[in-house]
């Protein structure tokens, strides 16, 4: 087994798993002591790098796209404190990195793991239950809906309509956006038959972010609610076939039609059926042939 324990975190490797547990240091951020150990299948990699430093080297993970609801979600945007695929290393355990890089990517290349996109989640997301309260409100999922209770900064226009919630079944997708410089970051929940233009100030299915401490839990709780949500690479399920078309009448057999194609000229030539009669009937039975 590999494993590099370190202030930042202990990254170990069994040989199909890494495992993550971000450390206890002061200086780990909010998200990562939120979200907890992660266990990444072998899987979901797509490579491994150690990138050394002057005064300390980084360890990085690149897991494979759309494996992770988490990186799914914040699309490369999470600051690289928050981002639980890299390890600070001191530079006195380099030789520690770089033997952990070669155990990954010989089981990488053992298992002939690829490194294309995948059409299905390889990573469970963050747990639920979770609550967090960030920006003008406070956000709960219980991985069957969302409650969005408003606090005191909340626009009124907003928080008049009480408390919300939303069933997950009702959720065709999620965006997230961190605050940058004095742009204002968010997350909304689009809703089914409720789509709104309103900015995240005033959309009641929105949480406005203004780039404080607790911003980032947001991001945990888009990835908790899109990890339950269809992959967006996952294969439409196939169209219905076409209806079979009827099977003929009993009667309507060629043998039967050609008899009563020759009644009908019978029945003309007698004088019982007028021209026009007979010819609206032929007409009938030739579609039916």
């Amino acid at each position: 087994m590999a494993e590099v324990i370190q202030k930042d975190g202990t990254w170990t490797f069994d040989g199909d798993t890494v495992r993550i547990v971000p450390g206890s240091d002061k200086g780990v951020s909010l998200l990562r002591k939120h979200l907890g150990e992660i266990a990444v299948p072998l899987g979901a990699l797509a490579g491994v790098f150690h990138e050394p430093g002057k005064k300390s080297g980084r360890l990085r993970l690149r897991l494979r796209d759309g494996a992770d609801p988490l990186l799914q979600i914040t699309g490369g945007k999470l600051e690289d404190g928050s981002d639980p695929y890299r390890l600070t290393v001191e530079n006195d355990r380099t030789g520690v990195a770089e033997y952990f890089v070669d155990e990954v990517r010989n089981a990488l290349l053992i298992e002939q793991v690829g490194t294309g996109p995948v059409d299905s989640y390889l990573l469970p997301g963050p747990a639920v239950p979770m609550t967090v309260g960030a920006g003008d409100a406070t956000v709960t999922f219980d991985g069957e809906r969302i409650r969005l209770e408003w606090n005191w900064k909340t626009e009124e226009s907003k928080s008049s309509g009480g408390v919300r919630t939303i069933a997950l079944a009702d959720v065709t997708a999620v965006q997230w956006l961190p605050a940058i410089g004095l742009e204002n970051g968010y997350l909304r929940f689009v809703v089914a038959n409720a789509s709104t233009k309103a900015p995240p100030k005033y959309d009641p299915h929105a949480v406005d972010l203004w780039g404080f401490k607790k911003d980032p839990l947001m991001a945990l709780v888009a990835a908790a609610v899109v990890a339950r949500l269809p992959h967006p690479r996952a294969p439409r399920a196939p169209e219905a076939p076409a209806p079979a078309a009827p099977a003929p009448a009993a009667g309507d057999d060629h043998d039967v039609l050609l008899r009563r194609l020759r009644e009908l000229g019978e029945l003309h030539r007698a004088g019982i059926l007028t021209d026009e009669e007979f010819t609206t009937a032929k007409q009938a039975v030739l579609k039916r042939l």
